[in-house]
């Protein structure tokens, strides 16, 4: 294992991480709080301190190890989730689905934020590359948690935003049977290496086009 090579890694995608986790868990609590529950304000997550978000095991040893396991060819790894009672919201079915968007959303807006950093430095003439390899690199993280948090299966975003879809009754039953084995089947999915190619691959290529075009007027004004 190159260690320099490890450190310079960890520098770049660092800032960019801390960000996507810190605003992607801080967005649910603000709409929470904003469609009637304080769960998350009153315990304190609803933060833009990462520290409130890291869990230790889920945000630094799994990715570690993992890391250093398969070389840098597989990376999980995830934050503390933000308390929710999904009672207290005003529409309880409705405004699950989006407080489960919010943290998905604020991923995209983020990609379309470090692409637009990218642009500005290739168009001022900025050629050091560790801060490209940052603004690429804080689109990638984006864009994967943006796609992998919107798998629809429970505990992930999607599962939580398909329970709100579906109709009461046994399709809902059935998803609240599965959480609470839906973490160990999404990693069973991702090491099969289904998810990344029927998931996260094409989900990734839609968003990287979709931030393309969205940019392009500016990329096309700075030239």
């Amino acid at each position: 294992m190159d260690i320099t090579n490890l450190v310079q890694t960890v520098l770049i995608y660092a800032l960019p991480v801390i960000f996507a986790i810190t605003v992607h868990e801080a967005a649910h609590g603000y709409v929470a709080r904003y469609l009637g529950d304080d769960t998350a304000y009153l315990m304190g997550r609803m933060t833009l301190n990462p520290l409130r978000h890291i869990d230790p095991i889920g945000t630094v040893l799994m990715p570690l190890v993992l890391y250093f396991a398969t070389s840098g060819a597989f990376l999980f790894g995830y934050a503390k989730p933000v308390p929710v009672q999904f009672g207290n919201l005003r529409h309880p079915k409705r405004d699950m689905v989006w407080v489960a968007l919010a943290g998905p959303a604020s991923n995209f807006i983020m990609a379309i934020g470090w692409a637009v950093v990218l642009v500005a430095l290739v168009a001022t003439g900025v050629d050091e590359s560790f801060f490209l390899k940052m603004a690429q690199g804080g689109v990638l993280v984006n864009l994967v948690m943006w796609a992998f948090n919107l798998f629809p299966l429970p505990p992930l975003d999607g599962g939580r935003v398909l329970a709100g879809l579906l109709p009461r009754g046994a399709a809902q039953t059935l998803l609240a049977r599965i959480e609470p084995f839906g973490f160990f089947i999404v990693m069973a999915l991702v090491l099969a290496g289904l998810i990344s190619t029927w998931w996260l691959i094409p989900l990734i290529g839609f968003g990287s086009q979709a931030i393309g075009t969205l940019i392009s007027p500016l990329a096309a004004l700075l030239r």
